[in-house]
């Protein structure tokens, strides 16, 4: 199995586990969930790969705006995405 697919049954079991209803796959928690996936995904990169570094650090402004975002509307989807995908708990919202 190649990386990419063994990536888009990872994000599947993701976006399962953190959907609120059934036909939902663009909520807050989800794409904060799928961005983790793919941040960890990359987070091995070589010093000389520019572009995917530049893609790696926007994939992070995304998600720390999202959880921003998740944390000022939902406070429980928020506690639960942190607690579930292990990320601490920073001062998003001072940013």
């Amino acid at each position: 199995m190649s990386s990419a697919e063994k990536m888009k049954l990872e994000l599947k079991k993701v976006r399962d586990e953190f959907k609120m209803s059934e036909s939902d796959c663009g909520s807050a928690r989800v794409q904060v969930a799928q961005l983790t996936t793919k941040i960890k995904h990359l987070s091995v990169l070589h010093k000389k790969d520019k572009h995917s570094r530049k893609g790696l650090q926007a994939m992070v402004e995304k998600r720390k705006k999202m959880l921003k975002y998740l944390r000022r509307t939902d406070w429980g989807s928020y506690c639960l995405v942190l607690s579930k995908l292990g990320l601490p708990e920073k001062d998003y919202y001072k940013e």
